[in-house]
């Protein structure tokens, strides 16, 4: 077991209490090591290291640092293998799934080593020979992170990688569930001989007092979150005492839409990769499947066979598709949503419980499931579950599944399959979501804005518009002597 340290200032430290928390994989429930549990006082010496770093970061020219996060992402690279054993440790995913997220993650950073190259400005005609307007974009400063445990990995580059490409020094809260990938990460950006505070990384169990800390420390000039829309509220309302800036990737609950003319195969193997990858635990994975009803019967039948071949186990397992749920809360949540479910009429046509025998006993599992004759009035269809459970409704007309889609404060991502590109732009233009998956379930990619609509979240993450909420715009009016 081994005991972790901190970053801070490029230095590994312990928590100024001297307060330990451990670290468990929720497959087998075995302690894989502690980290320090860090207090107000840590955070804020994480700000002060990232705030007396900013000018030095922000003044490097572009393309220095545009080299040393080609430095980082290669580093990421070579350990790739080490990384992602890691991540299912201590997060419990497949390692396959663990692999991809670190490759995906890693090409944020190679994406916005490029991207640190191209933030230019503008010169606008003056109103006359000796009047010159300029605009230039500057980095807003600091930049606090909170990350979710669903992927440890991949959300931290997705953050830290815009904010250095724009010039900003970051602080980086992982999720108590998953610190581990973040240290891992942190000791590479020591090897990639990042300048002392540019990224720093503390652990801590005591989230509402560190976001509280990040809120309220006029040092920090940016907020980014990624987590449940319920915090996202809070993070908002407390930002409003200094107008600071927040970027949210909230919650979502993403329709999955098959139409009749559908490739049913193409559509069943997607619709099984969103809704059960991470055993369900993803804000943008299928949670309310709508078939049209011509298609219905033949489309259960298919799904429902490739569900029951999904093998569940540990992530370290060869052949396992579906890993643990990450804690007992999780599991709770999902057993809510399912038993009322059954209390309102839906079958269950798989699943439906949890996984208890060995070698299941010491992890928290549950069975994927598939849930038909689901009505809008359950808890499911109004709840994120996060968890692998597969609502099945039908409907007849476009008209009415783009207004049952469309109903809910979510818009993070919906997804449509057919084989019309007409209906393909019209429902994609009407569902009120920040992404649309047509024929397509994988929305991550880094050249790309991430992110959704109405109680879903602020911003984007991704592309040349994931640079935007890093950066102020400044004009400058002038008139030479």
């Amino acid at each position: 077991m081994k005991a972790y340290q901190m970053l801070i200032n490029n230095r590994w430290v312990e928590a100024a209490g001297g307060r330990r928390y451990e670290v468990t994989n929720p497959a087998t429930g075995e302690v894989l090591g502690t980290v320090p549990d860090a207090g107000v006082e840590d955070a804020r010496a994480a700000i002060d290291a990232a705030y007396e770093a900013f000018p030095v970061w922000s003044r490097m020219p572009a393309l220095e640092r545009s080299r040393a996060m080609r430095r980082l992402y290669q580093l990421i690279m070579d350990r790739v293998d080490d990384l992602a054993r890691l991540l299912t440790q201590e997060q419990g995913k497949p390692l396959r799934e663990a692999r991809a997220e670190v490759i995906n993650g890693a090409e944020f950073v190679n994406w916005y080593a490029e991207e640190t190259r191209r933030i230019y400005g503008e010169w606008i005609p003056g109103n006359s020979e000796k009047h010159r307007i300029w605009v230039i974009r500057q980095p807003v400063g600091v930049v606090a992170a909170i990350t979710p445990w669903n992927f440890p990995s991949s959300m931290i580059t997705r953050k830290i990688a815009p904010a250095l490409a724009a010039g900003c020094t970051v602080v980086v809260k992982p999720a108590p569930e998953t610190p581990l990938s973040a240290l891992a990460l942190a000791e590479l950006v020591l090897e990639a001989e990042l300048p002392p505070g540019v990224v720093n990384i503390i652990t801590t169990t005591d989230a509402p007092a560190i976001g509280q800390e990040f809120l309220t420390n006029r040092k920090v000039a940016k907020l980014s979150f990624t987590g449940s829309t319920e915090v996202g509220k809070l993070l908002v309302a407390g930002s409003a005492q200094q107008l600071k800036r927040v970027s949210l990737e909230l919650g979502g609950h993403a329709p999955f839409i098959i139409f009749d003319d559908a490739d049913l195969d193409l559509a069943v193997r997607h619709a099984v990769g969103s809704k059960f990858r991470n055993a369900g635990q993803t804000c943008i994975c299928a949670n309310r499947v709508f078939v049209q009803e011509s298609v219905a019967e033949a489309f259960i039948e298919k799904f429902l066979a490739a569900v029951k071949a999904l093998k569940v186990g540990n992530g370290l397992d060869a052949g396992t598709d579906i890993g643990p749920l990450i804690n007992e809360e999780a599991y709770e949540k999902v057993e809510s949503h399912v038993a009322d479910a059954r209390s309102r009429g839906a079958a269950v046509l798989c699943g439906g419980h949890r996984l208890t025998e060995s070698p299941y006993d010491r992890g928290v599992f549950y069975a994927p499931t598939v849930l038909a004759q689901v009505t809008d009035d359950m808890k499911i269809m109004q709840e994120e579950t996060f968890g692998p459970v597969a609502p099945i409704l039908t409907f007849r007309t476009e008209e009415e599944v783009i207004a049952r889609a469309n109903d809910t404060t979510y818009g993070l991502a919906a997804y449509i399959f057919t084989r019309s590109l007409s209906r393909s732009v019209r429902v994609g233009e009407a569902l009120q979501y920040g992404m649309v998956g047509v024929n397509e379930s994988l929305l991550s990619n880094p050249q790309a804005p991430f992110g959704g609509v109405k109680e879903s979240g602020l911003g984007r993450e991704g592309g040349h518009h994931g640079l935007e909420p890093f950066l102020e715009y400044k004009y400058m009016n002038v008139m030479l002597e």
